[in-house]
């Protein structure tokens, strides 16, 4: 006969041993350079986190970039940029291209310092001395130069917001030479020095700023709201400004709109509701759904109802992506405490309203809406009984969701409660932080992996999909045919989702995305 005490644990035998601990020292799985590079590219933002200061994330980001080839480094830089739509990230491996790979930088760099906030960035980031080099060197000032001459004088006037540095920094540092006379008088306005005979050279709009600033012209100057609010601006000008304001300093300004007595104003109320629900802007601007999450909740008593009933439109415009998934769907928010954190982290004067819990509610929302006969389960130290109505809003569910909240973080607790009752599924779908505890301990890698395996047995053919919202260097399951890890949020994740449900994606899908960028 054989011996049980050998043979009792055969299934822990489909998976490897734990090798790392995560950020509360429980078992983990580590992940490669490339894979955590990949998580940071799709969520860092270089802020402090709930487990990660600001300082110890740059210092991961820093040590990864040491163990990756600069091809990979540059191929991340265009995608978090273009796609992933980060800042600081990619700005940061420009920075690190400055010195590992000045070639690779020259390639890419048009595409990743694609505004004037980037090239700030870019720079602040090289003066830091963070890659080992506090000054520009001669290919990034020849690339700061080209980037000059490549805008025209009104973009460069619009991209003079900012400091430390300023666009008025950037010139002192590079010192182009200007190839008009219009140029010429920009540039001398610009650091301070303007010259009374070459006035007359400015650019229009520079002209059309001044004049209004001392009262010349009643007409306020088509600009960005930002150089105009040092200004003493009432109603009139405010009204002025949210006519012409693009979407996204629309929705990030509705309180300010109110307080400033816009929506009183005739035509205006209609006029914005119909701006939020423009399909054709909402895709153009490239909307984040929890922003319009975020503007819905801080929308005070004075923004009209149907400015919010306009963004819950432009919420379901946002998540036309979300897919119809064929089988059973279980979907698994965390609403533990560390899901409290700022989803983009802490930043001073800067921290997002959008915590992590908000997300995980989001999607585990927004899934049910397309999928009303899934199973919406989530769990801290345990599974929480939750009652939502897949026929509500995916802000009303998403609201329920997000109001939870607190507890520790046992990630293996939905697959336990499906196993308890024997479930069949085909598809799991976590979002979490993956900083699992309550569960460690008590047998041969996570607890996770140990309760999909026996989820597994009865279900042969099921997947499942670890969303990770902030980037560390662990997972709670490892990456796998049947499991895909998928670093940070946007609507791409949702097409993720449907892809590999269907069996059309293999996991490492990210560094797959990420090569496939042509440079």
């Amino acid at each position: 006969m054989a011996n049980k005490s050998l043979f009792t644990s055969l299934r822990g035998l489909l998976f490897p041993d734990a090798d790392a601990v995560n950020e509360e020292m429980a078992p983990a799985y580590s992940l490669t350079p490339r894979q955590a590079l990949a998580q940071y590219a799709a969520t860092g933002c270089l802020n402090a986190t709930y487990y990660a200061s600001a300082e110890e994330q740059l210092k991961t980001v820093l040590d990864l970039c040491k163990e990756i080839e600069p091809e990979f480094l540059a191929h991340t830089a265009v995608f978090c940029r273009e796609q992933g739509f980060m800042k600081d990230i990619p700005a940061l491996l420009c920075a690190v291209l400055s010195v590992k790979s000045p070639k690779l930088l020259n390639e890419i760099f048009e595409r990743v310092i694609d505004n004037g906030r980037m090239l700030r960035n870019f720079i602040q980031i090289l003066r830091s001395g963070a890659v080992r080099r506090k000054s520009l060197g001669t290919l990034p000032k020849k690339l700061v130069l080209r980037w000059l001459e490549s805008r025209d004088d009104e973009t460069l006037f619009r991209a003079s917001i900012g400091r430390k540095p300023s666009l008025a920094d950037i010139i002192k540092m590079v010192h182009p030479k200007p190839k008009t006379p219009s140029r010429e008088a920009l540039y001398g306005y610009l650091i301070g020095k303007p010259d009374s005979d070459r006035s007359e050279a400015l650019p229009a709009i520079v002209k059309h700023f001044e004049a209004y600033k001392a009262g010349a012209t009643p007409e306020l100057p088509n600009l960005p709201f930002e150089m105009l609010t040092a200004l003493e601006l009432g109603t009139r000008e405010w009204t002025e400004i949210a006519r012409n304001a693009p979407w996204h300093m629309t929705r990030m300004n509705l309180n300010t709109f109110a307080r400033h007595g816009v929506f009183k104003q005739s035509g205006m109320t209609q006029l914005i509701a119909d701006r939020l629900r423009d399909e054709a802007m909402i895709e153009k601007t490239r909307v984040f759904p929890y922003q319009l999450m975020v503007a819905f909740a801080l929308a005070d008593e004075r923004v009209p109802g149907i400015i919010r009933d306009a963004l819950q439109d432009a919420m379901e415009i946002a998540l036309k992506n979300v897919p119809k998934i064929e089988g059973k769907l279980y979907i698994c928010p965390d609403v533990s405490s560390s899901m409290s954190s700022p989803v983009t982290g802490h930043r001073k004067g800067g921290t997002s309203k959008v915590r992590c819990i908000d997300v995980a509610a989001l999607v585990a929302a927004a899934m049910l809406r397309k999928n009303p006969e899934a199973q919406v389960i989530p769990f801290e130290q345990d599974v929480v009984a939750v009652d939502l109505n897949h026929r509500d809003s995916v802000m009303t569910n998403a609201s329920k969701l997000a109001s939870i909240g607190g507890g520790g973080t046992n990630c293996s607790a939905p697959l336990t409660l499906l196993n308890k009752h024997k479930a069949k599924g085909d598809l799991v779908v976590f979002v979490s932080d993956n900083e699992s505890w309550v569960d460690a301990g008590g047998g041969r890698g996570t607890a996770t992996m140990r309760e999909w395996a026996a989820f597994k047995k009865r279900n042969p053919s099921a997947r499942l999909v670890c969303i990770d919202i902030q980037p560390y260097k662990t997972t709670q399951a490892v990456e796998r045919h049947d499991i895909l890890n998928v670093g940070g949020f946007s609507d791409q994740v949702f097409n993720v989702l449907g892809e590999f449900a269907a069996g059309r994606l293999n996991p490492d899908h990210w560094i797959g995305v990420i090569e496939a960028v042509k440079l």
